[in-house]
């Protein structure tokens, strides 16, 4: 028997913590989101977004307030120009010179266009929604002698493990030694697959994963599913056929795919939950005011929002507490409303479900959110 593991980076959620913790200035805060991917011609296509939008933008700044400005573009462009990796997809980068704040968050998934938000503070929206689309979870592949373990978040390996045992080999024996030999080989497997039940037990817990995707062949599934314990079974999305040498690049797509196509496929069921918990006087709410109440005071278990914010519900009012300051906005998205107001609610409701450590869930058809203004809550108690 051999195991191995190996640890490359730390989750996103450090970086969300210190980000949304950061306390409101009284000069622009930029939150700058890029599309780092390269053309057919081998060339980023975000250069052009930046000229225009740095220089109109800073136009309509007047005294210390541009001068901040200036001096953010400045120190983002040369960050651009020396520091991100070339294997970078995406990139978000948040700065304000006159607090002396500057953080970079550099991505192996693309950010599908380009964002500048100017308001005052860090505006998080986009990043929890890759962080939403390309979740951590763990991906076992497991057969009759060795298992693959992978934890995968914002689609790279953050850690990985193997469990290998002695290769058995199918024989031609007759009575009582065939038996004998056949309860000797499946004494093996079962010594096996409870091996590798304890390392996936052992790595969901220590990295708080919440789901698990399993692929093996037909032989070795019933024997895994047979000593997986029932907190385990319970992460379980998705059993898939996979050869135990598939690349760990087709690994990450099958999976992540599976993963996609699971939370599509319950989404429905998630937000029945809260239109039942919410129409019986129960741990709901629905809309964006009392959802906005929920939040503030620390009630909300699991946020669920639309993915797309231009369709949320205005909010009667945006108090100072809600949302510091306006959101100025430029994007290279094709017909994006960019209306400030549903972009800095938005912002809000997913920064403070991240700091009261709630669960959010991104609703991808704008449908199932419409009737309840596109967002709303299961609480953990009610007051």
């Amino acid at each position: 028997m051999a195991k191995s593991t190996t640890a490359l980076e730390t989750p996103l959620r450090e970086q969300l913590d210190k980000l949304s913790a950061t306390e409101p200035a009284d000069a622009p805060v930029l939150s700058l989101y890029l599309d780092m991917r390269s053309n057919q011609n081998g060339r980023t296509n975000y250069d052009s977004f930046l000229r225009k939008t740095f220089s109109d933008r800073s136009r309509l700044l007047k005294g210390e307030a541009r001068q901040s400005f200036d001096a953010d573009v400045a120190k983002i462009t040369a960050y651009l120009g020396e520091e991100v990796r070339k294997s970078a997809n995406g990139l978000a980068l948040f700065a304000c010179n006159a607090t002396g704040f500057f953080e970079a968050v550099q991505l192996d998934v693309p950010v599908e266009h380009n964002w500048l938000f100017v308001g005052s503070v860090p505006h998080l929206y986009p990043l929890v929604r890759l962080n939403d689309q390309y979740p951590r979870y763990a991906a076992l592949l497991v057969d009759t002698n060795q298992a693959r373990l992978f934890v995968f978040g914002l689609g790279t390996t953050e850690s990985q493990a193997e469990v290998k045992n002695v290769k058995t080999r199918k024989t031609a024996m007759g009575g009582w030694s065939q038996a004998r030999y056949q309860r000797h080989i499946e004494n093996f497997h079962l010594h096996h697959m409870k091996e590798v039940v304890d390392v996936l037990d052992r790595v969901v817990r220590e990295e708080a994963l919440e789901k698990v995707v399993i692929a093996s062949d037909d032989a070795a599934r019933p024997k895994l599913m047979e000593q997986l314990p029932k907190h385990l079974t319970e992460k379980v999305v998705d059993q898939m056929k996979l050869d135990i040498n598939t690349p760990e690049h087709q690994v990450l797509a099958r999976t992540l795919e599976a993963l996609r196509e699971h939370d599509a496929d319950t989404d429905a069921a998630a937000v029945e939950r809260v239109l039942d918990a919410y129409n019986a006087g129960g741990l709901g709410v629905a809309g964006p005011e009392d959802t906005l109440d929920a939040l503030q005071k620390g009630q909300v278990e699991e946020l669920l929002i639309t993915a797309t914010p231009e369709l949320l519900e205005r909010a009667k009012k945006l108090t100072s507490d809600v949302a510091p300051t306006p959101v100025d906005i430029d994007t290279s998205a094709p017909n994006a409303a960019l209306d400030s107001d549903r972009h800095r609610l938005a912002d809000h409701f997913v920064v403070h479900a991240h700091m009261s450590a709630a669960r959010i869930r991104f609703i991808e058809d704008p449908a199932l959110l419409e009737d309840i203004g596109g967002v709303g809550a299961l609480l953990r108690f009610k007051i």
